[in-house]
């Protein structure tokens, strides 16, 4: 099963609520607040490759409160 992690640089003072947006969202099979260069991280998985990139690129990166992303897809 393919998983990508996402790492997500937050706007200021929003990170709650993106938390929360992101765990609703269909794919994402966990998402937490995170300390260091980026405010949160998370855990993508689907059936396909093409599924964990429509999650990341049409859901993730549609929601309010995102600076920046970078995303990771996990091999083995």
């Amino acid at each position: 099963m393919p998983i990508a992690y996402v790492l997500i640089e937050a706007q200021v003072g929003r990170i709650g609520e993106l938390l929360k947006a992101l765990r609703e969202i269909e794919g994402v099979a966990e998402a937490y607040s995170v300390a260091g260069p980026y405010d949160v991280v998370v855990k993508v998985q689907a059936e396909r490759f093409e599924q964990v990139a429509e999650v990341v690129t049409k859901r993730i990166h549609g929601l309010q409160g995102i600076a920046n992303t970078l995303t990771l897809f996990a091999f083995e």
